[in-house]
């Protein structure tokens, strides 16, 4: 005959109501056989006590009537114990009441009397590991008081009961209420270190999804804007091999020095990136905005107007007062927003606008004309470079329109907020001194 299947064997047997179950099981034998093994065994050990009273006389024989109403009284207490999981209070009740049965049917028992106890005890030690205190307590009264009066049914003394009631009620209770408790204490401690490690985690992912999208970001401003640029030269190239060879050597050089500024650019991320290696990092500010307006020229139509305030005066700064990471997300957005203007609109003109006369802020505005010629088709996963903005803005707090203009091409605007704004304060002899 084949034997049954390992893994439904490894289920069954992992079945928490299986496991539960067979715990009931393993309990309520335990407790008749340690019962029953006191009652069948106690009597003749005293028996054989040379300086002892002979316990054997003063209890029934065995397998007489009152043997016997004790030992199924002991079997069906053991009995009863199968329940406690699922009616913890009742079997308490139950499991205590009846010894009284007992005492009443059978009062020559008297001196093993006490072995009803030991199931009394199981039952009280399981109520309290599943039931809460503040419910349990008008049942272990009523279990109290029905251990005692059974106990003072056989001795006539109330006082030896009430000391029994103790024993088999007070005794169980105390110890499984401290075993409960450093169970919870134990549990609690495991669900905080729990959370704090989940918190720990949370706190990692966030962190790894933050670089990646700053990675990401980074690497979409490079490679849109030294690449789409390489690509409208080489098309440039290909239509003045033949009718302009001498452009058609500028643009190649054009080339070339794009792919190299795109390998250094590459170069600096991945030193940001690695450990061994010194990051060399070049500062993108929005005074590098006119070099980078004068690189796009080569491959389009791109003019700069740069609108200086009363509030500079000497060798103050472009965008004075504005971070440097607010000055990079300014330097990326322009980059951005040129490399866009060249791959969407094609030899339209474009103006860059550096707006620092407002002394709360600097406000940067790309406009490009409507496209003079078709451009060339782009992917359908586009729109990273404007989500790109967004996050960058957001990032320092600035604001960023985007959209088309009245004359049908396209804007995109950003505004700064200066950390220090620019106080124009008056000298005691009328100059303006910057504050």
């Amino acid at each position: 005959m084949a034997s049954a299947d390992p893994r439904t064997r490894t289920s069954r047997d992992g079945d928490p109501r299986t496991r539960d179950r067979r715990v009931d099981v393993l309990v309520a034998l335990g407790t008749a056989v340690v019962a029953l093994g006191l009652l069948i065994g106690l009597p003749p050990l005293d028996a054989l006590e040379p300086d002892g009273t002979a316990l054997a006389l003063r209890v029934p024989a065995p397998f007489t009537a009152a043997w016997t109403v004790l030992a199924i009284g002991l079997l069906v207490q053991s009995a009863a114990l199968l329940a406690a999981r699922r009616a913890p209070r009742t079997v308490l009740v139950a499991v205590s009441a009846l010894p009284v049965l007992v005492a009443a049917l059978a009062p020559q028992s008297l001196d093993l009397f006490g072995l009803t106890a030991l199931p009394v005890v199981v039952a009280v030690v399981l109520a309290a590991l599943r039931v809460p205190l503040a419910r349990l307590w008008p049942t272990l009264l009523v279990a109290g008081a029905l251990v005692a009066v059974g106990s003072a049914v056989l001795s006539g003394a109330l006082g030896q009961g009430v000391l029994q009631a103790v024993g088999a009620v007070g005794l169980p209770l105390l110890v499984t209420l401290l075993v409960r408790s450093r169970r919870e204490v134990r549990a609690a401690r495991t669900a905080e270190a729990s959370a704090v490690f989940r918190e720990q985690d949370a706190l990692v992912d966030a962190a790894v999804s933050r670089e990646r999208a700053a990675m990401a970001r980074e690497l979409h401003d490079i490679a849109a804007h030294h690449l789409s640029g390489i690509a409208l030269m080489a098309a440039v190239i290909d239509r003045q091999i033949d009718s302009d060879p001498e452009r058609a050597h500028e643009g190649a050089r054009q080339v070339r020095e794009q792919s190299t500024a795109v390998l250094d650019d590459l170069r600096r991320l991945v030193g940001l990136l690695r450990e061994d290696v010194p990051a060399e990092r070049a500062v993108e500010t929005v005074a590098g905005i006119v070099d980078l307006v004068e690189r796009a020229r080569f491959r389009s139509d791109v003019r700069l107007d740069v609108l200086a305030g009363d509030h500079q005066r000497g060798a103050q700064a472009l965008a004075d007062g504005v971070g440097p990471l607010a000055q990079l997300a300014a330097y990326r957005t322009v980059q951005e927003a040129l490399a866009n203007a060249a791959l969407h609109a094609p030899s339209a003109p474009c103006t860059v606008t550096v707006d620092d006369r407002d002394p709360t802020r600097v406000v940067i505005r790309v406009e490009n004309a409507p496209a003079a010629a078709p451009a060339a088709p782009t992917s359908p996963s586009g729109g990273n470079g404007l989500r790109g903005m967004r996050e960058r803005a957001d990032l320092v707090g600035a604001s960023l329109q985007t959209g088309p203009t009245a004359t049908g091409g396209w804007m995109v605007e950003l505004a700064l907020g200066r950390e220090a704004p620019a106080a124009v304060a008056q000298a005691a002899d009328g100059d303006e001194v910057v504050a």
